[in-house]
């Protein structure tokens, strides 16, 4: 843990792990995502925040530091090791090996199906060879898949092959366990998507017109995997699958789908979303990416970036023959060799750091970057999407953060600096209640707010007086969208039943932090803050609740410019912090508890320790930090920590797969219940996708992943555990954690919404 600023420059830093972990400057390689750090420069440049991490690896022996490559071109020689020998010499030896024979069910140029190796699907095909591997005794049957993007025949084998499907399969033979082909969308399932093999496993006949099919989809080479409980939404194009045979026992009907295949081909998604493989329709994404059209397709050429194609007489200069190179980029995405970091070579500076304070000040005095206002997120909320009205699953009301950026990081709201989240098109989700304008007047369960704008913020202010009228647009429309009446410009609008209105998430913020809570503002002084309430935290920013808007209108504010105003009244069941009974709550609950970023309090008392060392001898934050210290073992004390509840102790016990893993989060009960969720939510991450588990899979092994993410493993061809790599078998049935389930639930609820 290093108490740094982000104005540091390495050497300061190499200085510091020398002092802490004795590795010496030379030894020292610090990398921070993937790219190595060099001295000269400052952390800022690496856009390095709190709570990051730096890798640290140690040189056996020191080195020379690696000096910049003057000639950049004089190292773009190829090597002599590389040769492309081995490859044509290994393809010549496999063609050795193939001699054209016969088979006695398929004949070259017969038209089937033929299993895509990279999609386990069935795709439409033509033979275009029959050959035996003479090494390998084996007959191989080479395709060429219709239609589709790949123009190389690739080998099949007879299981992997078969006549093309013709005939429907009637509704009234969807039973249980019946193989049948369907069209099915692994990533939008609502979507026409490719056909694949599956066994009915449930069928429901609603009406003569609607059906209800689910069905097992049988992937992978050879069969070996299943993907579980699909919806299909195209059931009356469900096909029988065709069977091979020899051709001296095939009828008439069999040698025509062979050789001229059905009368009507199917229907597979589109390989462009965008103009539905339509001929005739210009298309930027399928088509020249500059013109649109699809034709002179000989006169194309694919950028090796963004994978669009480009007619070569559209492009600026156009060319006149395709060009030798091994990699072509088009103008959007070329990349300017001299903006690239070799080996070797330090940072080079963009234009947008070449205007950073870092850059045009690197000789001032002044380190503003040991301050929290511009801290970055660490983390972010995924629990519930950036949209979600109402509380957020997992956080309390009474909640304090002791930096906005927290508040952030938990989702209750998102902004690190603006008032107002919101979409003028859909409302506003929360609001934080700060003190910045004159006409806010919180009465606790009620109050008065201010809209935003009015205010020149150039020069990057954070502030600023009312220089002009505000308007009900942006984030002003967005919180009028919540008010259970229709939008009204001109003179706003009353409710007609509040309650029904879309509900806002409120924060106060706090009117002091360590270094003022002993000190006396001045008199007269301007700024954000300055209207602080007195319902609000000593320090931080708290979480109150949900409030509904009453009602909205325009009048003159004090500052004489026209302001929009909301009047908000409290609709939560849990009650608010400053009642009686919400202190108990808060108590019981260990809300009372600041939160700090992780290392934040440590990390001040050893900046107090250094100035003490310097002679200091005033009252330090760490003195103060020692003091709200004992008073907050103090309060524990009075309380017996977090209870669960008894449904929630059910819901728990009912979970018999994981014990030990709830066992490990009672641990945290003697605490508060912030520790006891934030140890939940630890210990039930999905490994996969790194979010609460959705719809759980208890392996074998005890541990918990995404019935998604397994299946995304199992598709990919990896049938062991994700956390452990325990092996879990081919055929592992997919069932979800009920138990599981419910207990998160009552723990997050509603998580599952944004899922």
């Amino acid at each position: 843990m290093l108490t740094v600023s982000k104005m540091s420059q390495m050497e300061e830093i190499r200085q510091q792990i020398k002092e802490k972990l004795d590795v010496d400057p030379l030894c020292q390689r610090l990398f921070f995502r993937g790219k190595q750090m060099e001295d000269g420069y400052r952390l800022i440049d690496y856009g390095i925040n709190i709570n990051d991490v730096i890798q640290l690896m140690i040189r056996a022996a020191p080195l020379p530091p690696v000096t910049k490559i003057e000639d950049s071109e004089s190292t773009d020689t190829k090597p002599e090791e590389v040769s492309e020998e081995p490859k044509s010499k290994n393809k010549s030896t496999d063609e050795e090996n193939l001699e054209d024979t016969t088979c006695e069910y398929y004949e070259v140029e017969d038209l089937v199906d033929a299993k895509d190796p990279f999609t386990s699907s069935w795709v439409e095909a033509k033979i275009v060879r029959i050959a035996k591997d003479t090494e390998k005794d084996l007959v191989e049957y080479h395709v060429l898949f219709l239609g589709h993007e790949r123009e190389v025949p690739l080998p099949r084998t007879f299981k992997q092959m078969r006549p093309r499907a013709e005939k429907l399969c009637p509704v009234e033979e969807f039973k249980e366990g019946k193989v049948v082909l369907v069209n099915y969308n692994m990533e939008e399932p609502k979507e026409r998507g490719l056909w694949y093999d599956a066994t009915i496993t449930k069928a429901e006949f609603n009406s003569r017109t609607k059906t209800k099919l689910s069905v097992t989809l049988i992937m992978g080479e050879e069969n070996e995997t299943e993907v579980f409980d699909c919806d299909i939404h195209f059931p009356k194009e469900t096909l029988l699958i065709s069977q091979a045979h020899k051709i001296v026992d095939q009828t008439p009907d069999q040698i025509r789908l062979l050789k001229k295949g059905p009368p009507t081909k199917r229907v597979s998604a589109p390989y462009c979303q965008q103009c539905h493989d339509n001929p005739r329709r210009k298309c930027k994404f399928c088509g020249c990416r500059e013109c649109g059209c699809k034709d002179n397709p000989d006169q194309q050429i694919m950028c090796d970036e963004c994978d669009l194609p480009f007619h070569l007489y559209c492009l600026n200069p156009p060319l006149t023959a395709i060009p030798d190179v091994e990699e072509w980029y088009c103008p959007g995405c070329k990349n300017d060799g001299n903006e690239i970091v070799k080996a070797g070579e330090k940072l080079k500076e963009s234009k947008k750091k070449a205007k950073a304070p870092s850059t045009l000040n690197k000789n001032t005095t002044r380190d503003w970057g040991r301050g929290m206002a511009c801290a970055g997120r660490s983390t972010e909320c995924t629990i519930v999407p950036s949209n979600h009205f109402g509380p957020i699953p997992g956080v309390d009301v009474g909640t304090t953060w002791r930096f906005r950026f927290q508040g952030s990081e938990s989702g209750v709201h998102r902004p690190p600096v603006a008032g107002i989240h919101g979409r003028e098109k859909e409302g506003a989700y929360s609001i934080v209640l700060s003190g910045g304008y004159e006409d806010d007047i919180d009465n606790g369960d009620s109050f008065y707010y201010t809209g935003s704008g009015g205010r020149d913020l150039t020069g990057n202010k954070r502030t600023a007086e009312q220089s002009c009228d505000q308007t009900l647009t942006r984030m002003n429309l967005a919180l009028a969208l919540n008010c259970n009446a229709e939008v009204n410009d001109k003179e706003g609008n009353e409710a007609k039943d509040w309650r029904k209105g879309k509900p806002v998430r409120v924060l106060r913020k706090g009117h002091g932090d360590e270094k003022t809570l002993n000190k006396q503002p001045s008199k007269g002084k301007k700024g954000k803050g300055k209207h602080s309430s007195s319902y609000g935290p000593e320090i931080g920013v708290r979480y109150d609740g949900i409030y509904k808007i009453v009602k909205y209108w325009p009048e003159k504010g004090k500052s004489g410019f026209l302001v929009w105003r909301y009047f908000l009244q409290r609709d939560d069941a849990v009650p608010p912090v400053w009642t009686p009974e919400g202190k108990k709550r808060t108590q019981e609950l260990g809300l009372e508890e600041v939160i700090y970023p992780e290392g934040h309090l440590e990390a001040q008392a050893a900046k107090e320790q250094e100035k003490d060392k310097n002679g200091s001898k005033r009252k330090t934050i760490s003195e103060m930090l020692q003091q709200s210290g004992q008073e907050q073992k103090a309060k524990k004390a009075k309380t017996a920590g977090y209870q669960l509840e008894t449904e929630l102790v059910e819901l728990i016990q009912n979970d018999r797969l994981n014990v030990k893993a709830w066992d490990e989060c009672k641990e945290s009960l003697g605490d508060t219940k912030q520790k006891f969720v934030s140890k939940v939510e630890e210990s039930f991450l999905c490994i996969c996708c790194q979010e609460i588990v959705f719809k759980p899979i208890t392996t074998t092994c005890l541990h918990n992943i995404c019935l998604n993410c397994l299946q995304r493993s199992f598709r990919a061809g990896v049938y062991n555990c994700p956390h452990c790599r325990h092996e879990l078998g081919k055929n592992l049935k997919m069932e979800s954690n009920e138990e599981l389930c419910l207990a998160l639930n009552a723990i997050f609820p509603g998580y599952e919404n944004g899922r």
